[in-house]
């Protein structure tokens, strides 16, 4: 065999080896792309996100996303996952008829996991929902994972003089969660530390009745200075074809109550809510097929959306 052959079956061994060593890291790890998109018609929408929180005029809305997942795993039995997205367009919020905001067709990122016996580690700036009310504000590490069969969670500020989405100038420097089901039972637990007001806490219990009611106490005492407890009792009824959600409360504006209504008519999920202020909306939404979905709505303030959706 001459110098020339030898060189060539080293190349050719080279390569094989590369290629092997290649596969192997692509098998531990998983890359997916997906896509979404949507066009259609709003009009009177609240203006979330825009220049002023008024009400927007009439309009067509459309824009187009793509979403990264991925995900591996360690040799030592760790797994990973990372995501991000890049948007562009105009979008609404159809479950609370907002118009949303122009999207610039930068790149979001998004959670950063680490799971393993111990639990999920979640790494997100600004990202994760308190845990007693997401409204409060965006904290920036989560850890989640069950402990006797009680699932436990905590979230956590990092940086404390960022102000939450809330608007208030001091953020809840954490919050914490646990529950745990007995049975029919299932009893949960959440609170939140507030640097300015303190401790709020919501204490709820949900009893399964049968395949058809599940009802669910709660005893809500948030963090602001003076505000009292409310008690919130609620139910929901599945039967023939309709679900129904009734809740009710002792809140200080002389309790407040809400009515949803569900129903699925040849192939179209029809929805309906109102409450005490007679605050109503009804919604339409049909799968065509193929990732397509048509859906539209309107509400008490002639807020109206229509349009379809796409999944790639």
């Amino acid at each position: 065999m001459n110098n020339s052959m030898r060189n060539f079956i080293m190349k050719k061994l080279l390569l094989a080896s590369t290629a092997l060593v290649a596969t192997a890291g692509m098998a531990a790890a998983d890359v997916t792309i997906t896509g979404h998109a949507a066009a259609g018609y709003h009009s009177d929408l609240d203006g979330k996100g825009v220049a002023t929180a008024a009400t927007t005029d009439s309009g067509i809305y459309s824009n187009v996303g793509v979403d990264f997942a991925m995900s591996g795993a360690t040799d030592g039995g760790l797994t990973f996952t990372a995501s991000m997205n890049i948007d562009a367009g105009t979008e609404i919020d159809s479950g609370n008829f907002e118009y949303d905001h122009n999207d610039a067709g930068t790149a979001g990122l998004g959670a950063v996991t680490i799971s393993g016996a111990f639990g999920t580690l979640t790494f997100d700036n600004a990202g994760i929902d308190n845990l007693y009310n997401a409204d409060h504000n965006s904290h920036d590490v989560k850890f989640a994972g069950t402990v006797n069969g009680v699932a436990i969670a905590v979230t956590a500020d990092a940086d404390d003089s960022v102000a939450g989405t809330s608007g208030t100038a001091a953020s809840a420097d954490m919050s914490a969660s646990a529950s745990i089901a007995s049975g029919a039972m299932t009893y949960a637990l959440a609170v939140s530390n507030h640097e300015a007001d303190g401790m709020a806490t919501n204490m709820k219990v949900t009893y399964v009745v049968n395949d058809m009611l599940t009802v669910s106490a709660s005893n809500d005492k948030e963090s602001t200075a003076g505000a009292d407890a409310v008690t919130k009792v609620a139910a929901t009824i599945v039967a023939n074809g309709f679900t129904i959600g009734l809740s009710s409360d002792n809140s200080a504006s002389g309790g407040d109550w809400d009515v949803d209504l569900g129903y699925t008519l040849s192939g179209v999920a029809l929805a309906y809510g109102t409450d005490e202020n007679d605050a109503w909306a009804a919604t339409a939404s049909k799968s065509l097929g193929g990732g397509a979905t048509a859906a539209a709505g309107i509400n008490w303030e002639d807020s109206v959306y229509a349009g379809i959706s796409f999944a790639f």
